[in-house]
């Protein structure tokens, strides 16, 4: 968490060991938005979503939530009817000890798919997490909901609208499994503005586009991604517009949150930005960018630090597009040309290169020399601890 980091007045969270999986960690959270705040969501598009994404869809689709209740140990994914019963059976205990109705309650789960999702955890630990709601309670909640993260995913923005301080805050889930086609992760972002909420699900997935939309950590769209943005409305400061201040100020948490889980990626060592310009088409660059970033030739490259540009070179080849002209084609990692005029930069030389692949953090950065539009993507290496820690997951 990079400080300062902001309480959102109108969002308590409490977090509880409830014994699903983890035997002495936090690994449940508990939100709770006043009454009257506002809700976005954006979910996972994998066809096997998982039993909490069908009925958040439900629920959110009915009502403006009062609670989220978000477990980890279990992903409740590929358990048909009965993880949906038992899933649904969760949101009825919160909604019977908090006096709401169930469609008030959305359910968010995370970790190991195709086991079924035992209730009894839930109804032991509700009251305890009903008492314990603070709004200090982020980084709790964000502890309870780490799978293989090694860290909890913060950020904070505080901003000034018609003289009046709001803020945004958000925590995050996510280290594996991460290609996202909405967010490969779990993440919960919340303003006391106040905001409507179609003008909220248009900022949302304005803030998700170029953040938790483009990053890649080994090319899996989980089961059960979701993203949710409150607003509790407790500012008093009304909001009507995605493209304002406050949607600057969600999308900037959303990045942070986003290069975080890059950052974290199983076992990762280094963040590397994939940028692609010169494209004729935002896709055919988002394309280009992608089919690089999850490369396990130039993952492993990135990992030894190893200056191998004819793999960058090889996967950008492969991309896909039609006439692509390689003499065209500029690559430069940072700001090292390796690739002009369809082959080797003549000025690029190989300390320069391992220079660069040395750092933590770099950049890859292709021109196609077809058009105008660009895309970025953030991923990672892939390292000997990647294979070690999901070999192990479930044991």
């Amino acid at each position: 968490m990079n400080p300062p980091f902001h309480p959102v007045p109108g969002l308590r969270l409490a977090a509880a060991a409830a014994g699903i999986r983890y035997a002495g960690r936090d690994d449940l959270a508990l939100m709770e938005l006043t009454e009257g705040g506002n809700a976005a969501a954006v979910f996972t598009r994998n066809a096997f979503c998982a039993a909490p994404v069908v009925v958040a869809r439900e629920h959110l689709a009915r009502a403006a939530p009062r609670y989220l209740l978000i477990n980890s140990g279990n992903a409740n994914a590929g358990t048909g009817d009965g993880g949906l019963a038992a899933c649904r059976e969760t949101c009825r205990l919160l909604a019977a000890a908090a006096g709401v109705a169930m469609d008030r309650v959305l359910p968010f789960s995370t970790g190991v798919i195709g086991e079924d999702l035992p209730t009894t955890p839930f109804a032991r630990a509700i009251p305890g997490l009903l008492a314990a709601l603070d709004e200090e309670g982020w980084e709790a909640a964000a502890r309870a909901i780490m799978t293989t993260d090694t860290v909890p995913k913060l950020a904070s923005r505080r901003l000034e609208i018609e003289g009046r301080a709001v803020t945004v805050t958000g925590m995050a889930k996510g280290s594996g499994m991460i290609r996202p086609d909405m967010a490969t992760l779990l993440a919960f972002v919340a303003t006391d503005a106040e905001v409507p909420r179609e003008v909220l699900q248009r900022m949302l997935e304005e803030a998700v586009a170029p953040s938790f939309n483009s990053i890649t950590v080994d090319g899996d769209t989980s089961t059960n991604d979701a993203c949710v943005l409150l607003a509790t409305g407790a500012s008093g400061v009304a909001v009507k517009e995605a493209d304002s201040l406050l949607g600057e100020a969600v999308a900037e948490v959303c990045l942070e949150l986003a290069r975080a889980i890059v950052r974290d990626g199983e076992g990762a060592t280094k963040l590397v930005a994939v940028e692609v310009m010169e494209a004729a088409s935002v896709a055919e660059a988002r394309q280009v960018a992608y089919t690089v970033a999850h490369s396990p030739l130039v993952k492993t490259a990135l990992f030894a630090s190893d200056p191998n540009w004819g793999r960058i070179l090889a996967a950008v080849g492969r991309a896909g597009l039609a006439d692509l002209r390689i003499e065209g084609v500029r690559i430069w990692l940072d700001d090292v040309g390796i690739v002009r005029d369809g082959g080797r930069d003549p000025d690029y030389t190989e300390a320069a290169g391992l220079a660069v692949m040395r750092r933590d953090e770099l950049s890859i950065r292709i021109a196609l020399g077809r058009g105008a539009a660009a895309a970025r993507v953030l991923t990672c290496d892939l390292s000997y601890d990647y294979v070690r820690i999901n070999a192990e997951y479930r044991t």
